[in-house]
């Protein structure tokens, strides 16, 4: 399928089932590919843990009128169900830039809140197209200390490039921003929508400063080394960006 020839509306965003199971390897094979190319890290699924969460009702799927695989994301809960998040956002190359990421986002979240009503929803994101989409929900930025302290959670950090500036700053920060939906205390999606919309700026600043400033230490190290020699991942930290 050519990607000028997708029509928005024959994309099907649902609640995935046990139906779908035959779509796991395709969507694990897709996050790991997008995470390379991304050169950031995850962590990683199976395909059974795909087909897991499908069989319990925990993952939306998207997919054209043809069955042809689409987009995927699934709930996660952490501190015995206080928390949970929307994880392994992924869609598929042939379906990007086409508004199926956004159509997930908000079906996982009704979901969330459906199956979740008094849990909050957070999620950490580097990326401004994912913050924009967070504050169309109602997320709000939140310090990293509002989040769960679940150590499943932040294990899952480790096949990240930036977990060595995570533990540095004792998990009080890194590269992404933290985002929080309470369902107990929380503005209403126009009011954050607006809040992003007026600070979009300061938030681009401020990720521009977070990369320049915590990644100083790990830079000067891969120097130090001689280039060549450095660790691989932190050789990777100067490649993805400068």
């Amino acid at each position: 399928m050519e990607q000028q020839n997708i029509n928005q509306s024959n994309i099907i965003v649902r609640v995935a089932t046990s139906d779908d199971k035959h779509y796991a390897q395709e969507i694990v094979d897709e996050m790991f590919l997008s995470a390379q190319a991304r050169g950031t890290g995850i962590a990683k699924r199976t395909p059974e843990y795909v087909a897991h969460k499908m069989e319990e009702g925990k993952a939306v799927i998207a997919h054209d009128d043809f069955g042809k695989w689409a987009g995927f994301c699934y709930i996660e809960e952490w501190s015995h169900g206080k928390f949970v998040a929307n994880s392994g956002l992924i869609v598929s190359p042939h379906f990007r830039k086409h508004g199926v990421a956004k159509k997930i986002k908000h079906a996982i979240f009704q979901l969330s809140r459906t199956k979740y009503p008094k849990a909050k929803i957070f999620g950490l994101t580097s990326g401004m197209a994912v913050m924009k989409i967070n504050s169309e929900l109602g997320y709000e930025p939140v310090t990293y200390s509002e989040l769960t302290n679940d150590e499943d959670f932040w294990k899952g950090c480790r096949n990240c490039v930036n977990y060595d500036i995570l533990t540095a700053k004792n998990r009080t920060n890194c590269i992404c921003t933290a985002m929080l939906y309470d369902p107990e205390d929380h503005y209403t999606p126009e009011e954050t929508m607006e809040n992003f919309e007026e600070k979009k700026g300061e938030y681009e600043r401020l990720l521009k400063f977070k990369k320049a400033w915590f990644l100083k230490p790990f830079l000067k190290k891969d120097k130090k080394t001689g280039g060549g020699n450095a660790p691989k991942h932190k050789a990777l930290l100067h490649d993805l960006y400068h």
